[in-house]
C-alpha cells in the first residue's frame, strides 16, 4: 500500500494543479482581506475593533478549502478523464486499494493546502492592515480562526475526492463542488437557516468560526462533516465496487 500512495503522490504531483489551486486560493483570499483591510477604518470608526478587522483577515483563508476539494476531485477523475482508470486499478491490485489510495494522498493534500492558508493567514493578519494605518492585532480566537481554517481544508480534499468517485467526470465533479459551495449552500442558509446548518459547507463555517447567526457548535458541526464524509464514502465506494470504471 505504501509504494502505492507514492505512486498516487506523485500522480498528484504531475500537471499544474498541485500548484494552480493553491495559487488561484490565495488569490482569491487576498482579495478578500484586502477588502477588509481597505475597509478597516471605516469598520473602526463604526464601532469594530483592530481585533475584530485581523480575525475578519484571518477568516478570509477559510476559501482555501474549496480549491482543496477541487483539488481532490481532480486527482480522482483526471484518470476518467484520460481513460487510465482501469490500468490504474489493475496496477494498483484492486478497485477497493486504488480508492483508498487516492483518499488518502487527497487528504494529505489537503493538510498541505491548510497549512498554506494558515500561514499566509497568519502573516496577512499582521502585515495586511500596516499598508493602511492600521494596528496589527491577534488573540486566541484569531489563531483558534486559523486552526480551523486548517482543518476545514484538511476536510474538503478527501470530500473532493469522494465527489469525484460518486460523479466520475472531471467537469462535473468540480462543477457539483463549485456549485455546493457557492450557490446552493449559501442560497439555502439564506431561506432555511435552521436546516442550512446541517449542510457540510455551512457545518465549515462553525469549524473557522464564523459569526453567522444559527449556527452548529463546534462538536456537532464535527458530526455533522464526519456524517457527511461517511456516507460519500460508502456511496463512493460502492460504485467503485460495483459499476463499470473504464
Amino acid at each position: 500500500m505504501r509504494n502505492l500512495i507514492a505512486g498516487e503522490t506523485r500522480k498528484a504531483l504531475t500537471g499544474r494543479a498541485w500548484w494552480a489551486l493553491p495559487l488561484a486560493g490565495a488569490w482569491l483570499c487576498l482579495i478578500t482581506t484586502f477588502g477588509y483591510v481597505s475597509g478597516g477604518e471605516k469598520a473602526i470608526a463604526d464601532g469594530s475593533t483592530s481585533l475584530a478587522v485581523g480575525q475578519d483577515v484571518a477568516r478570509s483563508w477559510m476559501m482555501m478549502f474549496l480549491l482543496a476539494a477541487v483539488f481532490g476531485a481532480v486527482h480522482v477523475t483526471r484518470d476518467y478523464a484520460s481513460g487510465t482508470m482501469v490500468r490504474s486499478a489493475l496496477l494498483a491490485g484492486s478497485r477497493s486499494r486504488l480508492f483508498g489510495a487516492k483518499l488518502a494522498v487527497a487528504t494529505a493534500a489537503g493538510a498541505a493546502f491548510g497549512l498554506v492558508a494558515a500561514a499566509l493567514g497568519a502573516v496577512s493578519v499582521y502585515l495586511g492592515p500596516l499598508p493602511f494605518g492600521l494596528e496589527a492585532a491577534a488573540d486566541g480566537e484569531t489563531a483558534l480562526i486559523l486552526v480551523g481554517v486548517f482543518a476545514c481544508c484538511t476536510l474538503a480534499a478527501p470530500w473532493g475526492a469522494l465527489i469525484g468517485w460518486i460523479v466520475r467526470n472531471q467537469t462535473g465533479a468540480v462543477a457539483t463542488l463549485i456549485g455546493l459551495t457557492l450557490l446552493v449552500d449559501p442560497g439555502l442558509q439564506r431561506l432555511v437557516p435552521e436546516v442550512s446548518k446541517y449542510l457540510l459547507t455551512i457545518a465549515m463555517s462553525s469549524v473557522y468560526r464564523d459569526v453567522k447567526p444559527d449556527l452548529l457548535s463546534l462538536p456537532w458541526a464535527y458530526a455533522v462533516i464526519a456524517a457527511w464524509l461517511a456516507a460519500a464514502f460508502v456511496a463512493g465506494r460502492h460504485l467503485v465496487r460495483t459499476r463499470d470504471i473504464a
